[in-house]
């Protein structure tokens, strides 16, 4: 019997890049390189590391370690970034490079071994890492976005004081 897992991490994968695409149509690329503090990154930084960190990733996922030798990984908390069209196109290309990794594994690659800066995972293991870290960064997108958006902010998902008139609508309906 076939399990579900690969085909539900992408899903996630795909939810939680969709919250950040969703993000970054409500802002200008101003907003994009906003900086709470000397000490914070921008949602730019925070993009140009999480692209940096895919394409190390999942780049040759499983013949390679995680941590290329060609990464440069300090670089990504400097803002590069001169357009909204750039970062987005960045974003793009990253994601490309984790959806190709995955989507051809099946369930028996789940416990293969791979190894991320030396550090012995699973497939499964680096995969749920992965996922992991980029919920935590595009969490810190959208809450960036959410602050600079102030009152003008559509909520990614159900706003404030209408979860009784969701769940009412989301219960009228037969389950899936």
């Amino acid at each position: 019997m076939e399990n579900n897992i690969l085909p539900s991490v992408i899903k996630q994968f795909l939810y939680y890049k969709t919250a950040a695409d969703k993000t970054f149509e409500q802002l200008s690329f101003n907003d994009m390189n906003w900086q709470p503090n000397e000490t914070s990154n921008s949602i730019s930084i925070i993009v140009k590391h999480m692209v940096g960190n895919m394409f190390s990733r999942w780049t040759h996922f499983l013949t390679e370690d995680g941590e290329k030798a060609w990464r440069n990984r300090e670089q990504e908390f400097i803002a590069t970034y001169t357009s909204s069209d750039q970062l987005v196109a960045a974003w793009e290309s990253g994601w490309t490079c984790l959806f190709d990794a995955l989507k051809p594994l099946n369930d028996s690659d789940l416990e293969r071994t791979v190894y991320i800066r030396n550090e012995k995972h699973t497939v499964s293991e680096a995969i749920f890492r992965q996922l992991g870290h980029y919920a935590y960064h595009i969490g810190q997108i959208t809450y960036i976005g959410k602050v600079r958006k102030e009152d003008q902010w559509r909520s990614l998902s159900i706003p404030k004081g209408q979860s009784e008139q969701y769940n009412q609508e989301k219960f009228s309906k037969n389950k899936d």
